[in-house]
């Protein structure tokens, strides 16, 4: 075996697309598969948008997302667009915004999270299914990379305005399916790229914006070679031959 191409910096670029793919699947069947005629009974997206968005805690009783872990996870939207729509929400009676901008789950909210999260179960359940082992291998493996991802934002001097920090660990109550585990850790694993990727355009210069509109090119490439550095310390955690198959199994989900 290769170990050289498995090194923690590489494994992290080739799984973040891997990792893209699977949860964007699972989040898409959520939606046609309930999701959308859930909001709608809740007052359709413009009452809902950011509980789906902020679910893995906001769901948690006493869950709350501050400032800058919204301004992190939204950083690439216009932040008074994000404004406005929290303010509906808030009109909705479904989030809650305390006076210094923290939000968290009103008692509607709340129970319009829980029954998302049902319908997450049933999706990734029919989703996946056929898969059991492979959906079990990785809720295991996404557990380590997460743990050892809290256990180094907390050994960083300053925690403010990251997206991970905000949303993991997600809230996993007893009895959580295996379907639900495996979308909301591979939710929390993006946001710790997302962070990584973050730091990675500040520091070569860039702004949200610029970066987007930043073309293919050796400059993009190099970014991204640096965030596939910022991103690489939890799959230390992991054996070679551990990193391969996480790669697999996510290669061989439906999706």
């Amino acid at each position: 075996m290769n170990t050289v191409a498995l090194a923690p910096h590489r494994i992290a670029g080739l799984l973040a697309p891997a990792v893209d793919r699977t949860f964007r699947a699972g989040m898409l069947a959520g939606r046609d598969g309930g999701g959308a005629e859930l909001s709608q009974r809740y007052g359709g997206v413009t009452a809902t948008g950011f509980l789906v968005d902020l679910r893995t805690r906001l769901a948690a009783p006493g869950g709350t997302v501050d400032g800058p872990g919204f301004a992190a996870i939204t950083r690439y939207h216009d932040p008074v667009v994000c404004r406005r729509a929290v303010d509906k929400q808030v009109a909705h009676g479904m989030i809650y915004r305390s006076p210094d901008g923290t939000l968290s789950a009103t008692e509607r909210g709340a129970a319009f999270l829980a029954e998302l999260y049902q319908v997450h179960a049933e999706v990734t359940e029919e989703l996946w299914a056929g898969h059991d082992d492979r959906v079990a291998r990785l809720v295991a493996v996404l557990g380590r990379l997460l743990s050892y991802a809290l256990v180094l934002a907390d050994e960083e001097e300053d925690r403010g305005g990251s997206a991970f920090a905000a949303l993991a660990p997600p809230y996993e109550p007893d009895g959580t399916p295996s379907g639900v585990l495996l979308l909301n850790r591979l939710g929390a694993l993006r946001h710790h790229r997302a962070d990584a990727h973050a730091a990675a355009w500040a520091a070569a210069g860039h702004t949200a914006s610029s970066i987007a509109a930043l073309p293919p090119g050796p400059e993009r490439l190099a970014i991204e070679l640096e965030t596939d550095r910022r991103a690489a310390g939890p799959y230390a955690t992991l054996g070679a031959e551990e990193r391969l198959t996480m790669l697999a199994d996510l290669a061989a989900l439906p999706g």
